[in-house]
């Protein structure tokens, strides 16, 4: 694969690792383990606007911008089926290399065993499926994460690789054909709504607001 100028990708004894030769950044679920208890799970916002109570059995989900698989992990951990998504080469290799290692961590397996990555565009790949998910997980990157001072100066390489989301309407309008039961969006609290939908209804925290759309 092809890298920006500068970056590099190396085998280091955490994995692997994306480096300008001063910054690193290494995928590792690991650091959602103490997230993954089941009081903890119960009262993660991402859940809450991802379950669906009248659901009978595992929920199919597809996360469409996956990113490192946090978000999908806790989903997977609360019982979700997950089809993650990445398009970007370079995050999808060190998504990929992460779900690997965690296959052996007695803490992450379970829900591992419950994710499944998909290393191409989510927008080509929506308008494919053969089933439609029961919920579609939407997390552009956009201006307001990038300039936030709680970035810490390691996704200072990310975002060397991904520009701001600028296919909202191809992105939300391939989510709706899809025909999932439910729509979430992941959204800066005062961000606003991705292509200017706006939801059925939204639950917000300090930071984050996840935008639904009740479907069917």
């Amino acid at each position: 694969m092809k890298l920006p100028e500068g970056l590099q990708l190396i085998y280091e004894e955490n994995g692997l690792t994306l480096t300008d030769g001063r910054l690193k950044l290494c995928a590792d679920l690991r650091e959602m383990i103490p997230r993954l208890k089941v009081n903890n799970l119960n009262g993660e916002m991402i859940v809450k606007a991802a379950r669906i109570k009248s659901a009978e059995g595992p929920l199919r989900l597809l996360d469409a911008t996956a990113g490192f698989g946090e978000d999908s992990l806790l989903l997977a951990a609360a019982g979700f089926r997950v089809d993650l998504y990445e398009y970007d080469p370079v995050i999808g290799a060190l998504l990929e290399d992460s779900l690997e290692r965690a296959k052996d961590v007695q803490e992450l397996k379970d829900a591992v065993s419950r994710m499944v990555l998909h290393k191409e565009d989510s927008i080509e790949a929506m308008g494919k499926l053969e089933e439609a998910p029961d919920v579609i997980l939407l997390d552009p990157m956009f201006p307001e994460r990038q300039k936030s001072g709680l970035i810490k100066k390691k996704f200072q390489l990310l975002q060397r690789l991904e520009s701001p989301c600028s296919n909202e309407e191809d992105l939300i309008n391939a989510a709706f054909k899809a025909g999932p039961r439910r729509i979430v969006i992941k959204r800066p609290l005062k961000g606003p709504f991705l292509a200017g939908r706006k939801p059925d209804y939204s639950l917000s925290g300090k930071a984050i607001r996840y935008d639904c759309f009740h479907i069917r």
